[in-house]
């Protein structure tokens, strides 16, 4: 057992992997890789959980607008409360609907209905971009992450260097053999930020294309309630007349 653990130590000095590379770093190289490899846990932890509230939204979006289309007349749905738990596309129906009950509909004249209409449409636009910030949130943490990993990492390799040869400096004689572990574990530093920054970066842009496209599904939705509405008035307004 005793002459297994010098072997073992020797096959380590001849082969360095990542943990040798950690130990001859600095202080500050070490405090960064614990920094970054936080950094990749945090961005891992976003991007599973961005990706699965998107497709949780785009279900429930699905389901409502099904609903929706076998509704006789959006005009008589009450959803009140439960709209926030039937997706986004539930909440513009209600803030919709809130904003054409503003104005009784007892009067079905043209200016009436283009009333009605007016506080419909401000108060989808409203709710569509109360919508948008919801399905961007987190993006922000993610896109700094994205940004921030590699810089990060380069200042770790470059204070890394900076400490290797300012001792040896203060060293009689220099030589390749002093200076290597040093620059080797300054130069983990930036491997671990590009190891943040890589996955991150795909991630970042595979989710951000996502959001872009749940935004336009939902402002295409609100363009055809707001039309559905507008029908269901003017149809209202000749069966009164």
């Amino acid at each position: 057992m005793n002459s297994f653990l010098p072997a073992v130590f020797l096959a380590q000095t001849e082969n360095p992997n990542v943990f040798t590379y950690f130990a001859d770093s600095n202080l500050a190289g070490k405090f960064i890789v614990a920094a970054l490899v936080i950094f990749s846990l945090l961005a891992w932890t976003v991007m599973i959980g961005k990706y699965l509230d998107l497709s949780r939204l785009r279900n429930l979006n699905l389901t409502f607008e099904r609903r929706l289309s076998d509704a006789r007349r959006v005009l008589n749905l009450n959803l009140g409360q439960q709209a926030k738990g039937l997706g986004p596309y539930a909440i513009l129906t209600d803030a919709a609907l809130q904003g054409a009950r503003r104005i009784g509909g007892e009067d079905t004249s043209e200016r009436a209905v283009a009333l009605r209409m007016g506080h419909v449409e401000n108060a989808l636009q409203r709710s569509v971009a109360q919508q948008t910030i919801k399905y961007e949130s987190k993006m922000v943490v993610l896109g700094s992450i994205v940004t921030g990993a590699p810089f990060l990492g380069l200042l770790g390799t470059v204070w890394g260097v900076m400490d290797a040869f300012g001792s040896m400096a203060l060293q009689s004689s220099a030589t390749l053999q002093n200076l290597a572990p040093g620059v080797s574990g300054a130069l983990l530093t930036t491997v671990a930020g590009l190891l943040v920054a890589i996955p991150s970066v795909f991630g970042y842009n595979f989710l951000l294309t996502q959001t872009k496209l749940l935004v336009t599904e939902l402002e295409n939705f609100a363009s055809s309630l707001a039309d559905r509405i507008e029908l269901e008035m003017e149809t209202e307004a000749v069966e009164t007349e």
